[in-house]
């Protein structure tokens, strides 16, 4: 059994992972860069090793320290949260060769799926339905040809791409070499990688993710899905559980086909696979082989703690529940809390002069922030996140309003007052969005 987490992680996440741990009686060790020193999870953790100055790639990204902190501690266990060195498969190999168990997938199913064309490949293998497409990666000789086979408009995507860099939209022949051009360009710089692949461009799609959870020894569940199309430059910043767009019978029948294709794999842990949704049809686009920031939502109407089921499955100890116990109970809605101007979404790094998180039946506030504390510049504009729970949408709603109006952030700028705003639009209220309207919506009212 697992006795000791090092969480290689900060903000949130490694608040909430380290709140998981307690309840489970293992010992916590926070790794941190010097630029948080003073981070909440810092000071609840059992230890704390500084790994580094501010930049990532000489802290959080640094392996070496990483494997440090592990001996010198005695930790037996990393958790990586999300994002960071959460889906890098060298990290995972490393810690396994120093006798470290990495609380999430086999390196194996990492790199299988953090390849979007062999992910795209092996959701087909797996029975997953997946959007129309070049069978692998697309040069710029052959760019048109393929265009022309899967019908304009197509979308331009970085194979080892993520949060919509090195991805651009070609409606014509016009556009094609341009559009290619530039996003292998972007994909160069963003991800050492200029490869990239075609896919259909759908028109007006929900963002839809089913979250599974496997054994490493094939058996899996689903817990159903989250909606996730409130966003903007392909970033999440509203999610809801269920979707307004299923019926049950969808969402049980899409969530079956990812389980079982998460026991054929014997997938190992907790991950997310996400789906395009358009005219009652699904179509695969990428799994995420880690926790989501908007896992908490799942929890909220499933009551399965997903940072606990990670820790029972890497430590050997299985499920804690099978498919047919899990009961889905209500409607869930998580609102991200960036450092961000709401209008102009440019980071506000700065000293939190009050802080009041909201209460009440059915509300969760995950943050790592507190009255006094200094976001840094360095690192991802989340500060928290705002997850409601009711018995319905309409009661989850009107709960959301409500503790709107009680969260104060003040000595910087955040993204509240969008959520004051999106709450009160007609559309948001019946659920009649798609992965374009937020854009379409910051458009209008910025004219």
């Amino acid at each position: 059994m697992i006795s000791k987490v090092l969480i290689a992680n900060r903000g949130e996440i490694a608040l909430r992972v380290l709140r998981a741990c307690k309840e489970l009686g293992i010992a916590t060790v926070a790794v941190h860069s010097t630029a948080d020193a003073d981070a909440m999870h810092v000071r609840l953790a059992d230890e704390s090793v500084c790994i580094g100055p501010p930049p990532s790639r000489e802290s959080y990204l640094n392996i070496h320290q990483i494997v440090a902190a592990c001996e010198i501690t005695g930790a037996d266990a990393v958790h990586p949260g999300y994002g960071f060195l959460s889906e890098n498969a060298k990290f995972a190999e490393i810690l396994d060769a120093h006798g470290i168990t990495f609380i999430g997938p086999t390196a194996e199913h990492i790199r299988l799926m953090g390849d979007k064309i062999t992910a795209k490949q092996t959701a087909q293998e797996l029975g997953i339905p997946v959007v129309p497409g070049s069978d692998g990666e697309v040069k710029p000789e052959n760019a048109l040809e393929v265009a022309r086979k899967i019908g304009f408009p197509v979308l331009i995507k970085a194979t080892a791409g993520g949060g919509g860099r090195g991805m651009k939209v070609a409606r014509s022949e016009a556009d094609i070499d341009e559009a290619v051009s530039t996003a292998r360009s972007e994909a160069a710089a963003a991800f050492g990688n200029d490869a990239v692949y075609m896919e259909k461009y759908l028109g007006h799609p929900r963002h839809i993710e089913i979250q599974i959870v496997g054994d490493g020894f094939g058996n899996a569940i689903h817990l159903g899905e989250r909606d996730c199309s409130l966003q903007r430059r392909h970033q999440k910043i509203w999610e809801e559980a269920n979707s307004p767009a299923l019926n049950v019978e969808q969402r049980m029948k899409i969530g079956q086909i990812c389980a079982d294709a998460m026991k054929k794999m014997k997938y190992r842990g907790a991950g997310t696979v996400e789906f395009l949704y358009e005219d009652g049809k699904f179509y695969f686009i990428e799994m995420n082989t880690r926790l989501q920031v908007e896992h908490p939502i799942t929890e909220a109407i499933t009551g399965i703690d997903l940072v606990h089921e990670q820790i029972r499955v890497a430590s050997g100890a299985g499920l804690s529940v099978t498919q047919e116990e899990i009961e889905f109970s209500g409607h869930a809605i998580e609102c991200r809390i960036n450092a961000e101007d709401p209008r102009t979404f440019v980071p506000s790094p700065g000293t939190i002069t009050h802080f009041h998180a909201p209460g009440g039946l059915g509300v969760r506030v995950d943050s790592g922030a507190y009255q006094g504390y200094k976001i840094p510049p360095y690192y991802d504009s989340l500060i928290g996140k705002l997850i409601v729970h009711g018995r319905t949408r309409v009661e989850c709603m009107m709960r959301l309003r409500r503790v709107l109006d009680e969260f104060v952030i003040d000595g910087i700028k955040t993204t509240l007052p969008l959520f004051q705003e999106l709450i009160s639009n007609q559309d948001i209220a019946n659920g009649d969005y798609d992965i374009h309207w937020l854009e379409n919506y910051l458009a209008k009212t910025k004219a």
